[in-house]
């Protein structure tokens, strides 16, 4: 085994892809706070990171309580909320709705993830997925006090635009400053 995967297994994160969800413009999305939804979705974790990634077109990722404001996401965008605060996706920024709470639950003869489409049949469309890691959260406690209530990973060709470049499939995956380590 690599040392990540001895690391992973250790803290026992696992993680889950929940939904599918096919949408058309107006839509919105509202989640609830992972706190909320922990027993029905992942019982066993002590702490659930939810995440969405941007298949294909682009939304608006805010926050459930606006503090901040929303950040445009585009396909191959993936955002991650590591505190588990509720939030919104959305085909335009400030829409707001309410969390279908009957859809957050661990399936027993259905298999993830639920396929959903949504929104008001317009012509813009997005494709995104849902997803939720589980960890224990002793050992992260202070990194994940430390990080902000949403981050952004952008798609790949932006790295490539700051001066990165792929490691080689042999150094594994990831992607290294050029002309550094």
């Amino acid at each position: 085994m690599d040392v990540l995967s001895d690391v992973l297994r250790a803290v026992r994160l696992t993680g889950a892809i929940y939904f599918d969800v096919d949408a058309s413009s107006p839509w919105v999305g509202e989640s609830p706070g992972t706190a909320e939804i922990a027993a029905a979705i992942m019982p066993e974790a002590e702490h659930i990171i939810s995440f969405h990634a941007v298949m294909s077109g682009s939304c608006w990722a805010a926050l459930g309580d606006d503090s901040v404001p929303p950040v445009r996401l585009n396909a191959g965008d993936v955002v991650v909320f590591p505190g588990g605060v509720p939030n919104v996706l959305s085909s335009s920024p400030g829409a707001r709705g309410e969390p279908n709470m009957a859809m957050y639950y661990r399936p027993i003869d259905e298999h993830l993830p639920f396929a959903v489409i949504h929104g008001g049949r317009g012509d813009e469309r997005t494709r995104f997925i849902c997803g939720y890691l589980g960890c224990d959260a002793r050992p992260f406690n202070p990194l994940l006090a430390a990080l902000p209530a949403i981050l952004c990973a952008r798609k790949a060709r932006r790295w490539k635009q700051l001066g990165y470049r792929p490691l080689s499939a042999g150094a594994g995956r990831g992607w290294q400053r050029a002309g550094g380590r």
